[in-house]
């Protein structure tokens, strides 16, 4: 009977200890914070950082931090002034990597150039004007590419029909050419005709894409807008995917062969 209410005793002292617990450092900052964010905008983490005892919180895939007790909000960017590295814009890369592998490469257009060697995915919609300019010039540009094309209609209300007429061509491709490059509308769609809009529209939002053109790489990071034909050329390199090497002219081919022979 005696370890029966000592027992006892030892219980009603735990629950009334948990009862009067502080609250954590990540509580007090969720409790302060989140209501400060928005409607519907819920906090995903809360981390501390090496730097000035600030904290991180993610929240719908941005980055701003806080003290510990939640007291004081900072929106900005925090550089390392002895590397000059944006620790902030790192962080957001890298908490927005996708797996480019699963991402559903049926919903899209597929364009090969050359060996289609290197991959790159973008979200496109069809009234994004700076989407027709990337292609009139940097894809235009660009070679030994594979480009996927998700239609992400989210710029104007006649955007899905448009991207459903192109979907719904014989050649969608030419389809989307012909409106991007020459805008030359695509023939309106069949009743009857599946198209992915509903799919890409849920997979964008999935993916926090906000703007368009949106473009995604074989190791998960994006490029949020339009980049030119050098930018694109140096983030493949940076893949470990560069431009092949110009072929040597003829004549600096030709002199070298005697040497080649001499040393045997």
């Amino acid at each position: 009977m005696l370890n029966k209410k000592f027992a006892l005793l030892v219980m009603t002292g735990l629950f009334a200890g948990a009862a009067g617990a502080k609250p954590t450092v990540e509580e007090t900052i969720r409790k302060r914070v989140e209501p400060k964010l928005g409607k519907d905008v819920k906090i995903e983490s809360i981390k501390k950082t090496p730097y000035s005892g600030l904290y991180e919180i993610r929240a719908h895939g941005d980055i701003l931090y806080t003290d510990k007790q939640g007291k004081y909000l900072f929106f900005g960017q925090v550089i390392n002034t002895k590397t000059q590295r944006n620790l902030t814009k790192e962080r957001v890369e890298q908490i927005n990597m996708i797996k480019f592998n699963e991402l559903p490469f049926e919903h899209a257009l597929k364009l090969v150039k050359g060996d289609g060697k290197r991959m790159m995915a973008i979200f496109e919609d069809p009234n994004c004007g700076y989407c027709k300019r990337f292609r009139q010039t940097t894809l235009k540009e660009i070679d030994n590419v594979t480009v996927y094309t998700f239609m992400y209609n989210i710029l104007s209300e006649d955007s899905s029909a448009k991207s459903r007429n192109i979907w719904c061509s014989p050649d969608r491709n030419k389809a989307w050419d012909d409106w991007m490059l020459d805008n030359k509308a695509a023939p309106a769609a069949a009743a009857n005709c599946v198209n992915p809009n509903e799919k890409v529209f849920e997979l964008g939002r999935k993916l926090r894409i906000e703007g368009t053109p949106a473009i995604f790489f074989v190791d998960g990071s994006r490029i949020p807008g339009a980049i030119d034909t050098k930018g694109l050329e140096a983030k493949f390199t940076s893949l470990g995917m560069p431009a092949k090497p110009a072929a040597k002219p003829a004549a600096a081919v030709a002199a070298a062969a005697p040497a080649a022979v001499a040393k045997k």
